[in-house]
C-alpha cells in the first residue's frame, strides 16, 4: 500500500488538527483570564470607579486573537492536506470537511469573544 492510499496518514493529519484545537482553545482561555484579571484586581482593590488596566486587556485580546488564529490556520492547513490525498480509503468527503469547519467556527467564535472583550473594556 502507496503512502497516500493509507488512510492512517489522514488519521494522522486530524488528529494533528485536534491537537491544534485543544492548542487553540488552551490560548484563548488564558486570553480570556488575563483579560479579565483587571477587572479582577479593581475589585481587590475595593475602588469600583478605579482606572481599568489595559495592558491586561490587550494582553489577553491577543492572546485571544492567537488562539483563534492558530485554530484558523490548522483548519485551513489540514484541509490543504486532505486535498492532496489519494481517495483510496479515505473517509467521505464531507465526514472529511466536518472537523475543518468545526475548527473554523471555534476561530469565529474567539474573534467575537476577542470583539466582546475589546467593548466590556470600553476600546471599541
Amino acid at each position: 500500500m502507496a503512502e497516500g492510499d493509507d488512510p492512517r496518514v489522514y488519521f494522522a493529519a486530524e488528529r494533528t488538527l485536534l491537537a491544534w484545537i485543544r492548542t487553540g482553545l488552551a490560548v484563548i482561555g488564558l486570553g480570556f483570564v488575563v483579560s479579565r484579571f483587571g477587572l479582577f484586581l479593581r475589585l481587590m482593590r475595593d475602588v469600583p470607579n478605579a482606572a481599568p488596566h489595559a495592558g491586561s486587556t490587550w494582553i489577553g485580546v491577543g492572546l485571544v486573537l492567537l488562539g483563534s488564529a492558530s485554530i484558523g490556520l490548522a483548519a485551513w492547513q489540514h484541509l490543504q492536506f486532505s486535498r492532496g490525498l489519494k481517495a483510496a480509503g479515505l473517509p467521505r468527503p464531507s465526514a472529511m470537511r466536518w472537523s475543518a469547519t468545526f475548527a473554523a467556527i471555534i476561530a469565529m467564535i474567539g474573534l467575537a469573544l476577542a470583539l466582546y472583550l475589546l467593548q466590556g473594556a470600553g476600546a471599541l
